[in-house]
């Protein structure tokens, strides 16, 4: 189980003791914080990552045999392999 500092620990303690109540616009607040939410997952991001010569020319080759760009080819397969979809071809 996860560490929970003292603020955590206090606020789990409240809500499993039923001392929390909503806030009277609570249903506005939810709504807001769902669209943040739902923005945030859907923003890209850029990362660096440092690949030796031969892996870029074997990535690059075969994101060319399948149609894509290296850098879409790349974030293809990270998706399928968190995704648990990332199936090894021979």
């Amino acid at each position: 189980m996860n560490k929970l500092d003292q603020e955590e620990q206090e606020i789990l303690d409240a809500f499993e003791s039923d001392q929390l109540t909503r806030s009277a616009n609570w249903q506005e607040e939810l709504e807001q914080h769902r669209k943040i939410a739902s923005a945030t997952l859907s923003q890209n991001s850029t990362i660096s990552v440092s690949v030796s010569e031969k892996d870029l020319r074997l990535l690059q080759k075969r994101a060319l045999a399948e149609g894509l760009s290296y850098p879409s080819f790349i974030s293809s397969i990270l998706h399928k392999f968190i995704e648990g979809k990332l199936v090894e071809i021979s």
